[in-house]
């Protein structure tokens, strides 16, 4: 599926998906990404395929990326995942990202029961098989305790 030439691209197959929100991440001022999340049916479920692509305004290190993806993990899940599990997590996400410059994408598809896959630049980058992993990944964006909740509010929906 297409998701607009300025947002990299998903190629996931049926559904297509929709947009359902967008916004920015910005912190002390500081625009870090824009990220747009795509549905497969009105409403947000992790029940049906969405996909979260983010388009970087800043370059990040890749490794910053992981910690700061892990460190969140950690912190949303109760009990937090094992250490072991963590660090198969890390070596799981190495290829999926890159060290972004400005412009740079990265999606991620949320595929229900099964896991995720990566897109960088439009192009696969990872998939990951564990949908543990899959939902605690995106709960860094989708959960009520995120840190990002004025950007979780858009991307659901609202303004």
């Amino acid at each position: 599926m297409w998701l607009g030439s300025a947002w990299g691209r998903c190629e996931d197959g049926p559904p297509p998906l929709r947009l359902h929100g967008e916004g920015q991440l910005c912190l002390l001022g500081f625009c870090l990404y824009d990220a747009r999340l795509w549905t497969a049916r009105p409403g947000f479920s992790y029940e049906a395929p969405f996909a979260l692509d983010i388009v970087y305004r800043r370059s990040i290190p890749r490794a910053r990326m992981i910690d700061t993806a892990l460190d969140e993990i950690r912190r949303l899940s109760d009990p937090p995942p094992p250490e072991v599990t963590l660090e198969r997590w890390r070596a799981a996400m190495m290829p999926a990202f890159i060290d972004t410059r400005p412009g740079d994408a990265i999606c991620g598809v949320y595929l229900p029961g099964r896991g995720v896959r990566f897109y960088v630049n439009g192009s696969a980058s990872a998939e990951i098989d564990d949908p543990v992993f899959a939902r605690a990944f995106f709960d860094i964006w989708l959960s009520p305790a995120t840190r990002a909740g004025s950007l979780r509010e858009r991307l659901l929906g609202g303004r």
